[in-house]
């Protein structure tokens, strides 16, 4: 099915085109208040300063030239000066609403073409526990990467993982000396346990000159290739992946992991290519290559450095090669990078680099780096613990959990242990995912337990209620619903049925708007409002035991299924009973 939106946007551009002999490009928007219409087209305006002609006018050639051959415009009114607003045809919305119902994609049209996309996302640095500012990265990718999926496309959820560079040098040789036992297997260790090694295997590296030179010589051994050294190496790497792993099935999260090291190989070749291309020029030892554009704070060039002075490579480095692989092997069509927005300089670098070297042409590939702000704590400061430490995601994780379930024991005393878990867990995770999802993902949030567990307003919790009460009003009212898909149809009527409805009827153009601005909030606030908008329907027009019993249970069945799919898409799970 056509976006309503795009059918539209087609109509009013052959009316464009018929009243003024040219091709102009169509302005449609929603309508925010019904009394305007479902949608407005504000051509006329615009036109009128170019034709010198009164806009209203303008506007009337547009509706004159307008084709209403089809039932789906009832009336079409000039409204201030020269607004045009677009009212739909009731029975013509019923019609769609029946189609979406029907509808296996509830009313999502195919892409065309189907796109091969890349996301990138999470990307945590190995024996580095996850924390709060890993979440953002996470569910925010994990999102548009569903969002890809739901409409079609070929998605690889890409986890680009730190698991190579010099910090290992240091964390291999600082075990070797001091916990042997764990390098050579004997003795069992935990990601919190790498960390702390890794903390005074850096201080060590800072104060000791003999640890730094053996720490760059085990470098030197793990980048040749020695067994002893990757097996270590190995070892440090399963130990985090496991802790990450924990987080991401508790996120329901799923990813593909390349890190670092996958790209090591081709690194030098790249290099070279680059020096070949004579896009390289040496700097105090380092190549580096300098883009028009980008100038550092002391008013100089600034360099873009591809190989350190010591032969070494870096994430600019990495960064090039993983670019150009996805480019030329993995044939992507769309490439997104989601990390914080402190990476923005990085990536534009990165990005304008590729396309001088002729890996990218922007004509055939779309490449966006999605940044987004900071998690704060209740005092406005950046997010962390008691004693001053970043938050780890686990933890927070789980005390949403916590206090979840210790507000489902208040208000719904009888449930059952095994359903308070179960329950506590779906409204905790998806309280801490809709929290950080509806905020504009390039603003700094307010992470607040107490404000993303409420039942009320803008939060995970009223969204699975909505849910919940289109699956108990089918069972209240306990007919099959394949039977009543089978003989029976939505016919609306009342006002707040026509708006729900064609909120529904609106779902794909949401997804579709969520896709090219990469924005998941946009979604979010279509569920939040479609919840408003069903309880509004269910408050004025009574399901059970009205005449209009069967189309409006229909109309819950559609409510429920877009509900569940679009929290779906979010990342959220929805629960039967709550």
């Amino acid at each position: 099915m056509d976006n309503l939106l795009q059918i539209l946007q087609k109509q009013a551009g052959d009316a464009l085109q018929k009243a003024f002999g040219q091709e102009i490009s169509p302005e449609i928007t929603v309508s925010t208040q019904p009394q305007f219409g479902h949608y407005q087209c504000n051509n006329a305006l615009k036109l009128a300063k170019e034709l010198k002609a009164p806009p209203r006018e303008v506007a009337q050639k547009i509706i004159d030239a307008w084709n209403l051959s089809d039932s789906m415009i009832a009336k079409m009114e000039i409204a201030g000066p020269g607004f045009i607003n677009i009212f739909l045809d009731t029975q013509f919305l019923s019609s769609e609403i029946n189609k979406v119902l029907q509808d296996v994609r509830l009313g999502i049209p195919l892409p065309h073409p189907r796109r091969k996309v890349i996301v990138e996302f999470s990307s945590p640095n190995i024996a580095k526990e996850l924390h709060v500012g890993h979440l953002r990265s996470t569910i925010i990718g994990d999102c548009l990467a569903r969002v890809f999926e739901c409409l079609g496309h070929d998605v690889l959820r890409l986890n680009h993982i730190g698991d190579w560079g010099t910090q290992f040098g240091m964390l291999i040789t600082y075990m070797r000396d001091e916990v042997p036992d764990v390098l050579e297997g004997r003795t069992q260790t935990d990601l919190t346990s790498l960390m702390q090694w890794y903390r005074a295997a850096k201080k060590r590296f800072d104060e000791d000159p003999e640890f730094k030179k053996r720490s760059q010589l085990q470098v030197v051994k793990l980048q040749g290739g020695d067994e002893v050294s990757l097996a270590a190496w190995k070892m440090i790497c399963d130990i985090s992946r496991k802790a990450f792993q924990e987080i991401y099935n508790l996120l329901d999260v799923k990813l593909t992991e390349r890190g670092e090291s996958y790209y090591n190989p081709v690194l030098p070749q790249v290099v070279d290519d680059l020096v070949k291309r004579g896009m390289v020029t040496i700097s105090d030892g380092a190549k580096c290559i300098y883009l028009d554009g980008f100038i550092g704070r002391d008013d100089k060039p600034l360099p873009m450095i591809i190989q350190k002075s010591d032969g070494g490579y870096n994430y600019d480095t990495t960064d090039v090669a993983a670019l150009r692989q996805r480019i030329e092997e993995e044939k992507a069509d769309r490439i997104i990078y989601v990390t914080d927005a402190g990476q923005s300089l990085h990536f534009q670098m990165v990005f304008k680099a590729v396309e001088k070297a002729g890996y990218f042409d922007p004509h055939k590939t779309r490449i966006d780096h999605v940044p987004f702000g900071v998690v704060l704590g209740s005092d406005g400061t950046k997010f962390k613990t008691r004693s001053g430490d970043t938050e780890r995601l686990i933890d927070l994780l789980y005390e949403a959990i916590k206090q979840a379930k210790a507000i489902l024991r208040e208000r719904i005393p009888d449930l059952s242990e095994k359903d308070l878990d179960h329950t506590a867990q779906v409204l905790g995770i998806d309280a801490v995912k809709y929290a950080d999802l509806s905020s504009h993902r390039i603003k700094d949030y307010l992470f607040s337990y107490e404000r993303m567990l409420r039942f009320e307003g803008n939060t995970a919790a009223f969204l699975l209620y909505a849910y919940v009460r289109t699956q108990s009003i089918k069972r209240k009212v306990g007919k099959d619903i394949n039977l009543l898909l089978q003989n029976s149809q939505i016919s609306l009527e009342h006002p707040t049925e026509i708006d729900l409805a064609l909120h529904l009827r609106r779902f794909g153009e949401t997804l579709f708007a969520v896709a090219d601005e990469l924005l998941p909030h946009r979604l979010a606030e279509y569920l939040y409002t479609l919840a408003e908008k069903f309880h509004a329907f269910f408050r004025d027009c009574r399901v059970e035991g009205s005449s209009k019993e069967d189309s409006r249970l229909l109309l819950c069945e559609v409510t429920g299924r877009i509900l569940k799919k679009g929290l779906e898409v979010l990342g959220l799970k929805t629960l039967e009973k709550m």
